[in-house]
């Protein structure tokens, strides 16, 4: 017997008081918001499938770490419509980077340590940063810090192209703040970004979206962006003979933070809690009166602050789910099935009190497999760690992208581990037309698109792979695929996330998110034609069109009340 899960019904909402709805679209200067179908009035869906469309296999590619206007701000239009990227209005006011106090002054430059970002001739208007008013920020800047960029966005091919050699070696990873043009491998990689649960909120700053530069690690690099138009992924769609796509320009992440606690709102819509018990085996998080879990090189905390795997604990030293407070794991921790790697676990989930997707799906029947690319090497890798001379065969598997295997019943000789797969076999089966009713897909870590150890490029030619395997496969006819990214990896975005405050639906905001907005597509071979929806979603969005296509309950409060893939389906008309 299922037991209901620990979810808020109570939600809170973001201070939103200079900001446009979100879920509103603007077109010809008009701001107009698109209403979804709500959860569980689904319609009869025009052909023999469950799904949205009447399709009858759903695949979820689940991408890495990009915000919406990081990567699909220059989509442009589509079918005459427009999608809500750097030319909306809305960027205007939603752009200019703020300091810390109070007054939220701007910043006159876009401060930069990225290596291949640092050194580019100064600008007329930010010159040296030791040259600038330094009462403007919190504290001096530090050495090695330049100024070329003004407070706006800016094109990161501009100054990284996608064959430069900045990427690291898998092996080592390479410096934090990026590997040297032309020392590294090809790819145009740029150094990775802090995208932890507490910064972001910062971050986000009530919906004003103006402290990503203040509360990352990697400052300036904050405000990049590539040349959409460019990437292999958008040239393909636009190519002779592609698939069908529809973008979702509305689409966020469901978690403040990064990829464990977004992948674990993919497949169980909550927030996992720690049961070590008085003394558990992550540690809690202590944050300033700002909400800050750390320092930065342009934010200075207010007091005593700790960045950890938990969330601050409670004023009663309870757990308190609807206050985001107590032992609930936000920041990365290692699942206790194998494979995991170093670092504070949590104890397995207990599936009877806190199910999944993949323990629905499997209990309705209904076939389905998580597949991951490097799974079965890694799993070598896990056997022989630690044998004199033995080479890793998977350096880039990301252990907390597995969030299924840290639940009880996917450990080694459940029932569920069956389902754990490796990504050859998606491939696979898709090109034979053997693919199961789900599938979800998560591309190995030098193929997932994430900052600082995947290239950008490499990863949407490898997306292109994926969905050529399912579109040119014998099931292409009826199959329907989601292309979403897993969080925004510590990138702007310029739309607010939802809220009560600011048109959302009941219900589809609380202590957890939504996040920043990400990027998403509905692609298919028979869509009709390509388009945009406008429609408010989050990453359970997901999981509620499973849930809604195959009759199963809600896991929690917030998949219960978003808003299923349905109007993104019917955009395309098919």
């Amino acid at each position: 017997m299922r037991k209901p899960l620990l979810i808020a019904a109570t939600v809170t909402t973001l201070a939103l008081a200079v900001t446009p709805l979100a879920g509103a679209a603007v077109a010809g200067g008009q701001q107009h918001e698109q209403q979804g179908h709500h959860h569980g009035h689904r319609g009869h869906h025009p052909m023999s499938g469950p799904l949205p469309g009447g399709y009858k296999h759903l695949v979820v590619i689940y991408e890495e770490n990009h915000s919406f206007d990081n990567l699909y701000g220059d989509w442009g239009s589509v079918d005459g419509q427009q999608v809500r990227g750097l030319s909306d209005p809305a960027v205007a006011t939603h752009s200019a980077q703020v300091d810390q106090d109070a007054a939220r002054t701007p910043f006159t430059c876009l401060f930069q340590d990225d290596v291949n970002l640092a050194t580019p001739p100064l600008s007329a208007t930010c010159h040296d940063p030791h040259a600038v008013n330094q009462t403007t920020y919190t504290s001096a800047m530090p050495d090695g810090y330049d100024s070329h960029f003004g407070n706006a966005p800016y094109s990161i091919d501009d100054y990284i192209g996608p064959t430069d050699k900045t990427c690291p070696d898998p092996a080592t990873r390479g410096p934090d703040n990026g590997v040297p043009k032309q020392t590294g491998l090809p790819g145009g990689c740029t150094r990775d970004l802090v995208h932890r649960f507490y910064q972001e909120q910062y971050q986000i700053d009530g919906g004003r979206q103006d402290r990503y530069m203040s509360g990352s690690d990697a400052v300036g690099l904050t405000m990049g962006h590539y040349d959409t138009r460019q990437l292999p992924v958008y040239r393909y769609l636009h190519s002779a003979g592609a698939p069908k796509y529809v973008v979702a320009d509305n689409f966020f992440q469901s978690a403040f933070g990064g990829s464990f606690l977004n992948h674990q709102w993919l497949v169980a819509a909550r927030t996992p809690l720690d049961t070590g018990g008085a003394t558990p085996t992550a540690a809690n998080s202590t944050i300033d009166s700002n909400g800050m879990p750390i320092k930065t090189p342009l934010y200075t905390p207010t007091g005593a602050v700790a960045d950890n795997q938990l969330t601050q604990k409670c004023a009663d030293g309870m757990n308190h789910y609807e206050d985001a407070c107590g032992n609930f794991a936000v920041n990365t921790v290692q699942p206790s099935n194998p494979p995991y790697g170093n670092g504070a676990k949590i104890p397995l989930i207990n599936d009877t009190d806190y199910p999944n997707i993949g323990d629905e799906l499997s209990d309705a029947g209904i076939s389905w497999n998580w597949y991951s690319g490097g799974w079965d090497n890694a799993l070598t890798d896990f056997a022989h760690a630690g044998e004199a001379g033995y080479v890793k065969k998977a350096p880039l598997f990301q252990f907390h992208h597995q969030p299924l295997n840290y639940f009880a019943n996917y450990a080694p000789g459940q029932p569920g581990r069956a389902h754990l797969q490796d990504e050859t076999k998606f491939i696979a089966a898709a090109k034979d037309g053997t693919l199961p009713t789900v599938s979800f897909v998560k591309p190995y870590g030098a193929e997932n698109e994430h900052p600082g150890y995947a290239s950008e490029p490499n990863g949407s030619d490898h997306l292109v792979d994926l969905l050529k395997a399912v579109t040119e496969g014998g099931q292409a006819g009826n199959t329907l695929v989601v292309v979403t990214y897993d969080e925004f990896g510590g990138q702007w975005d310029h739309v607010s996330p939802p809220s009560l405050a600011n048109g959302a639906q009941a219900g589809t905001a609380d202590k957890w998110g939504p996040g920043t907005r990400i990027p998403a597509l509905v692609v298919a071979r028979n869509l009709r034609h390509d388009g945009v929806d406008h429609t408010a979603y989050d990453t359970t969005s997901i999981v509620a069109t499973i849930e809604d296509s195959f009759g199963l309950a809600p896991l929690g409060s917030r998949d219960a009340a978003v808003n299923p893939l349905d109007n993104a389906v019917a955009a395309g008309g098919r």
